[in-house]
């Protein structure tokens, strides 16, 4: 096999195991192959989860508060709440890194609002990721008691969305 060839196919088993590790919200995945004598490749894959809600949300809050749309909620309604909503047991967390957008398109209405009722599956918010627009659908059935990010806003992995009830 040429270098090339070896090196395009390497890009891709590593693709793959990046892909493995999101899929199933791993946070390390080491593998090596083995190509024949002296010939092999060690590969580690990780990704690292900082639930850091001071320091990553409010800068973005205060990026986000000054391009507040009229169908935005109140500020009372998004982060209103004592406590870290990280260790709320109904805390729906990011999946991935990205930029939140809680309506489906600019000026629409929001996909989800506090108080509303939810099913599993429903559509709660967009994560975009790479010019990917990521729906991220309700772990479980119940009630929006609390939205904790703002439209716009950078998303770390693990970082609070909002709290289902």
């Amino acid at each position: 096999m040429s270098n090339k060839t070896s090196h395009d196919s390497d890009v891709s088993f590593i693709r793959a195991l990046a892909e493995l590790l999101r899929a199933n919200e791993l946070t390390e995945l080491q593998v090596k192959r083995d190509y024949g004598e002296n010939d092999s490749l060690n590969v580690r894959v990780s990704r690292h989860s900082q639930i850091v809600q001071q320091v990553s949300m409010a800068p973005a809050a205060q990026m986000a508060a000054p391009m507040a749309t009229p169908m935005a909620m109140p500020a009372a309604e998004t982060v209103a709440g004592s406590g870290d909503p990280a260790a709320h047991p109904g805390a729906v967390t990011s999946p991935m890194v990205g930029t939140v957008y809680l309506c489906p398109e600019p000026g629409a209405a929001p996909f989800v609002t506090v108080g509303q009722t939810v099913k599993e599956g429903d559509t709660l918010l967009i994560i975009e990721a790479m010019k990917t627009m990521n729906q991220i659908p309700a772990p479980r059935a119940g009630t929006i008691r609390r939205i904790v990010i703002e439209d716009g806003a950078p998303v770390e992995y693990g970082a609070p969305l909002m709290i289902i009830e």
